[in-house]
C-alpha cells in the first residue's frame, strides 16, 4: 500500500488532533480518518476511484481547522543519502 497524502490540523495533543491519510493499493483507495495522534482511533473508507476518495479527502479536512499537508513517506521508508 502507497501512501499518497497525509494531512494534519495542525493542533497538537491527544485530544485536538486529526489526521487524515490517502492510500492506494493496487485499484483500490483507501482514506483513514484519526482522531487523537499515533494511539487515537481511527475510521477508514474504501473506494474505487481516486476521485471518490479526494472528495471524502476534502469534506473531512472541511472546517476551521487549518490543514497542513505532510510529506508521504517513500514505499521503502525513509534511508540516509550515501555521504
Amino acid at each position: 500500500m502507497e501512501q499518497r497524502k497525509h494531512l494534519w490540523n495542525g493542533k497538537w495533543g491527544r485530544l485536538a488532533r486529526r489526521d487524515v491519510f490517502l492510500r492506494v493499493d493496487a485499484d483500490r483507495w483507501h482514506v483513514e480518518q484519526r482522531a487523537g495522534g499515533a494511539e487515537g482511533i481511527s475510521r477508514f473508507y474504501e473506494y474505487g476511484s481516486a476521485d471518490e476518495a479526494e472528495d471524502t479527502v476534502r469534506a473531512l479536512i472541511e472546517g476551521p481547522d487549518t490543514w497542513r499537508e505532510l510529506s508521504p513517506r517513500p514505499p521503502g521508508g525513509w534511508t540516509l543519502p550515501n555521504g
